[in-house]
């Protein structure tokens, strides 16, 4: 079984949306602040998916071919 990465990156939004790693900086720190996060702490792909509207498993798959 392959291990999937749970934490999203700036790059990883950037390649998800086909926006810029600016924006996946920015997306980050509005998602952390709506679930009351830390700066230091990460945002797990769950996390991502739902403040998105998108499926887990969908960017899952994404993380598993980028890994």
């Amino acid at each position: 079984m392959k291990i999937v990465r749970t934490c999203i990156y700036p790059k990883d939004i950037q390649c998800i949306t086909g926006r810029s790693e600016r924006y996946g900086r920015k997306l980050l720190n509005t998602i952390k602040s709506h679930y009351g996060k830390q700066k230091h702490q990460f945002i797990t792909s769950e996390e991502f998916a739902e403040y998105r509207g998108i499926k887990l498993e969908t960017v899952n798959e994404y993380l598993q071919k980028v890994s």
